[in-house]
Order: structure tokens, then C-alpha cells, then sequence
């Protein structure tokens, strides 16, 4: 702060002012100020003061515009967790993780003084964005690419992948088809590994990937055509409403669920219960990923990381009506199999 006021020939005191929107500094003077800023790339280290004078328990959140269950779940799960703590949060909602958006929403977190950041990353071009973001700010990534080097907290997407194709396998189906979500997400491409992965331990065949998008209109295109395919008796879909959509398209086309096909679906909705039939699901400890992101912010506000930066949670496996031994398979061997 010195140095800006310094470059821009004013006094500490006047640069403070204009860091905090005091009224009382002349328009010419703020210019000023704010050139001296850009010119040195000063920003203030909002997490130190708060954490020295303890004025502030704000947390800044970072996430995509969406109603998709998995990312409003953790921001729901996260604010609870915040408040347990005595936190108050504040999201910044953007249109598009890409640099531009977040650097926007970090820097309006780091003006509101906010004494840490997480940044809900769950795509590629939201996890090159966060390359950008100055090393000295505290911000921990959820749910964003597996290879990062650096702060995340994220669910192992492969194991459960893994747990849901293997389910499927030992109730005795020959293979499982996979319907995916969008390819630029990281869960969606961790589970696909995940599926593909059980499959290949298992020695069964890979057969071809059905991609769609995350919403139910989407599982229900690839329904109708995993659904004129006799071979199909086993499908994983990427998530619940991709799994309601297949349940309403093999219903459509006269293939019972789970007598002809069994399904499984990804995250455990409220509603997966009570879809016809109740659907086999892996669910997401959010809560838990929730309290080990706040941990791991809490740790780098502190200056004081943690043996570890890097959090993975497993997710479980509830198993419900959607999934049955196919037809004419016999304890001991599978379908079609002495």
C-alpha cells in the first residue's frame, strides 16, 4: 500500500480510502490511485487482516449458473458446513467457468474481504481458469480435474463408476453399456474411466459409449436406441436423470426394468427412490466433501496447510429394484453360459 501511494504521490491513508469506496476522495484522485494499482498489480491480502483483527467470517463460492444436482447439492452441503463454523458465504453465480468469469467473481470476493475462497470447478475450461488465479489467494477447487497439482477436494467419480459396473457384472450380465455425460466434464469423463476400467478387470467386452448430456431428455434419446438392441440387459447411466430418462424409454418400447434391462444410475436424487422401479444408484457423500473443503480452506487461510491439500471422498453404493439377474441366468455362470 505504501508503494501505491508512493507511485500515485498520495497518502496511505488516501489509497485506503479509495481500496474501501470512502466518498470523500476527489475523482481525480481515485484515477490516480487505481492506475498506481494496476500499475504495480497490488492487491490487498484481505485473508491476513481478517484473520489478525478477526472483523471478518465471510467465504466467497465461486460456481456455475446451474441447477444440476451434484454442484447446487455441494453448495448447499458447503454453506451448511460454513455456518457450522460460524461462516457466512457468499456465492458469486457466472454463466461460464472460463477466466475471464472467475477471475471477475474471485477479485468481487477478494473486495467484499472475503477471508478465503472455493471455486466449484467441475469442467475443463473452469480448471484452466484457476491457473490464472494468484498463488497467495486462498482458494480451494471441488470437484475439479484429478491431475491437479495443488488444493482439491473431490469425489473418487472412478471408484464409484467402478462399484456401479461391478454391481451390474455380479448380478450376471455379460457386459454393461454405458450412457455418458458431457465429455468436458471431469466427472463425467472419470466415470466413463471408471466403467471402462471394471469392465476391463472383469474381462468382459467395452462396448461402444452412448454420449449425452446430464439431463433426462438426453438419457431418454439414448434409451430408445439402447432399447432396440437385445444384447443390451445392463446399462450405467452417468447420473440419476439419465438413467430416468432410459427407464422411461425402455418402458416405452416394452423392455421391462430390471426383468429384460437392469439400471443404474449416479448421485442418488431424493426422487431416485421413488422412480418405477426404485433405481440402484451411487451416492455422493456431499457433506462430507463439504466439511473437507472447508477444512482444507480453513488450513491455507491459517497459512498452516495440512499434511494434505488434497481430498478424495468414496461414494457408496445403494442398491434398489433396478437391477436383476438377467433372463435364463442360473447361479454359477451367466446368461447363455454352460
Amino acid at each position: 500500500m505504501t508503494d501505491v501511494a508512493r507511485l500515485a504521490g498520495v497518502s496511505h491513508q488516501t489509497v485506503s480510502r479509495v481500496l474501501n469506496g470512502h466518498p470523500n476522495v476527489r475523482e481525480q484522485t481515485r484515477l490516480r490511485v487505481r492506475a498506481a494499482i494496476e500499475q504495480l498489480g497490488y492487491r490487498p491480502n484481505r485473508a491476513a487482516r481478517t484473520l489478525a483483527t478477526g472483523r471478518s467470517q465471510l467465504l466467497g463460492v465461486v460456481a456455475q449458473n446451474s441447477t444440476l444436482f451434484g454442484p447446487s447439492s455441494l453448495l448447499a452441503a458447503f454453506e451448511l458446513a460454513a455456518a457450522s463454523r460460524g461462516f457466512v458465504v457468499s456465492v458469486r453465480r457466472v454463466r461460464v467457468l472460463d477466466r475471464g468469469s472467475i477471475a471477475e467473481a474471485v477479485d468481487h470476493h477478494l473486495e467484499q474481504r472475503a477471508a478465503g475462497i472455493v471455486v466449484i470447478a467441475p469442467t475443463a475450461a473452469a480448471d484452466e481458469a484457476l491457473a490464472a488465479v494468484p498463488p497467495d489467494i486462498p482458494l480451494v477447487a471441488v470437484d475439479g480435474d484429478p491431475a491437479r497439482g495443488d488444493t482439491l477436494v473431490t469425489v473418487d467419480q472412478q471408484e464409484g463408476a467402478r462399484l456401479a459396473t461391478r454391481h451390474l457384472l455380479d448380478a450376471g450380465h455379460r457386459t454393461v453399456w454405458h450412457v455418458s455425460g458431457p465429455s468436458e466434464w471431469f466427472d463425467a469423463a472419470d466415470r466413463e474411466r471408471g466403467w471402462r476400467l471394471a469392465l476391463e478387470e472383469a474381462g468382459a467386452e467395452v462396448p461402444p459409449v452412448s454420449p449425452a448430456d446430464w439431463s433426462a431428455a438426453s438419457g431418454y434419446r439414448a434409451g430408445l436406441l439402447l432399447a432396440r438392441m437385445p444384447e443390451v440387459t445392463a446399462v450405467f447411466a452417468a447420473n440419476d436423470h439419465l438413467a430416468l430418462g432410459i427407464l422411461r424409454a425402455m418402458s416405452e418400447r416394452g423392455r421391462a426394468v430390471p426383468g429384460d434391462v437392469s439400471v443404474v444410475g449416479f448421485d442418488d436424487v431424493p426422487e431416485a427412490a421413488y422412480f418405477i422401479p426404485p433405481l440402484t444408484t451411487v451416492r455422493p457423500d456431499f457433506a462430507t466433501v463439504a466439511t473437507e473443503t472447508l477444512d482444507v480452506l480453513l488450513s491455507c487461510m491459517s497459512g498452516e496447510p495440512t499434511a494434505s491439500t488434497r481430498r478424495t471422498i468414496t461414494p457408496t453404493l445403494v442398491e434398489r429394484a433396478s437391477v436383476a439377474a438377467p433372463r435364463g441366468w442360473e447361479r454359477g455362470g451367466r446368461a447363455g453360459q454352460d
